[in-house]
């Protein structure tokens, strides 16, 4: 197994100016399971094709192990690739399109036979090792793409969406598997992914991507708990954390008709730069319905009932006039109804604060 590093990997596609991947420096390291996660164009895909030897790397290096793979063809990397399309070969059976790669490096057939089984056993694919892709279910395809990649014996797996082409109950049973699989395995795999619940549930580490750029790399809850930025705050966690913009006067934030009281830290560093503003997040578990004095008053628009939970979509008026929605994860048994007015605080030391102009993190303590 090895160590995935990128030293300055930048890629700049034919007839544009603005890089894909603008001086990426991340590493993997040996057996981890890293999720490269961001919305549609970040950048992720790029940065993995790039590994993998599809797309040519313009500035920078990229490492497996202490190897410099930048110019290598992907035959020379040692790395297996997963894709979204599964990219089975129709006319043959499971065991021939997990053995092919295999077959065409000329290794021998006992030995083939051997990996092939193995991987078969691993995935449970013993029952379907005589049928063609055709005869199965998606779930059962992307398990033989896997098992594919398994017998390889590779440094490095690369999954590219592996699971966008399955119903939503599948795949919440394959992101499980290919989890333990991961794990069972050791090997050091990149996973590439646009749905954040994915990277939450699956990765040892997440790195978010935006416009190319890296936003933060770490672990789900240093993530969740500690985003960086106002960009992190809102792509991870579902529902996503609310946030908006509220004025500051004397160390308090103006919320409806309420001066709300803000950590010390906060205030000091608002202080110090002059700013009027500030941009406030809180996730939906972590504000609370109370009749305190300290509360700021919002009105329930609508209440989504999931059994055990409910959210609540709440209003708050600020100060200039602008609405702007507030989500409350509450008791799906004894939630308020729609119309009613209630007052929300946030629950201490799980609030988040946001330079309003850089969208960097504020000290909270």
């Amino acid at each position: 197994m090895a160590s995935v590093t990128f030293q300055g990997a930048t890629r700049i596609y034919p007839g544009s100016t603005k890089p894909a991947l603008d001086k990426l420096d991340l590493e993997v390291h040996d057996g981890e399971f890293l999720v490269l996660v961001g919305p549609s164009g970040c950048g992720k895909s790029t940065s993995l094709r790039m590994l993998a030897g599809l797309e040519e790397v313009n500035q920078g290096q990229i490492l497996i192990g202490d190897r410099d793979v930048t110019k290598l063809a992907p035959k020379d990397r040692d790395i297996a690739m997963v894709f979204q399309s599964y990219a089975l070969y129709p006319h043959m059976t499971v065991r021939e399109n997990m053995g092919f790669a295999l077959s065409i490096a000329g290794m021998n057939k006992a030995e083939i036979e051997s990996r092939v089984a193995e991987a078969a056993k691993i995935l449970d694919l013993e029952p379907y090792l005589d049928r063609k892709p055709k005869a199965m279910s998606g779930g059962q395809r992307q398990r033989v793409a896997m098992g594919r990649a398994i017998v390889r014996k590779p440094q490095v797996f690369l999954m590219d969406e592996p699971l966008s082409n399955l119903d939503a109950k599948l795949r919440v049973q394959t992101r499980t598997q290919i989890a333990k699989l991961q794990r069972d395995l050791g090997v050091t795999t990149v996973y590439v992914t646009h749905d954040q619940t994915e990277a939450m549930t699956m990765g040892d580490r997440i790195a978010v991507l935006k416009d190319g750029l890296l936003m933060q790399v770490g672990t789900p809850q240093e993530l969740y708990d500690t985003p960086d930025n106002v960009f992190v705050a809102g792509f991870i966690g579902s529902p996503a954390m609310n946030i908006l913009e509220a004025p500051v006067s004397n160390g308090k934030v103006l919320l409806g008709d309420k001066a709300v009281d803000i950590p010390q830290a906060t205030a000091a560093a608002l202080t110090a730069s002059g700013a009027t503003s500030v941009v406030l997040g809180f996730r939906p578990e972590d504000l609370r319905i109370t009749n305190s004095e300290a509360s700021w008053p919002v009105e329930v628009l609508l209440v989504e009932g999931l059994g055990a939970d409910a959210y609540v979509y709440t209003e708050v008026k600020l100060p200039d006039g602008r609405a702007h929605q507030v989500v409350v994860r509450t008791d799906g048994r004894t939630h308020p109804a729609r119309g009613t007015t209630l007052g929300l605080e946030a629950v201490e030391r799980h609030q988040h604060m946001f330079d309003a102009t850089t969208g960097l993190r504020l000290p909270t303590e």
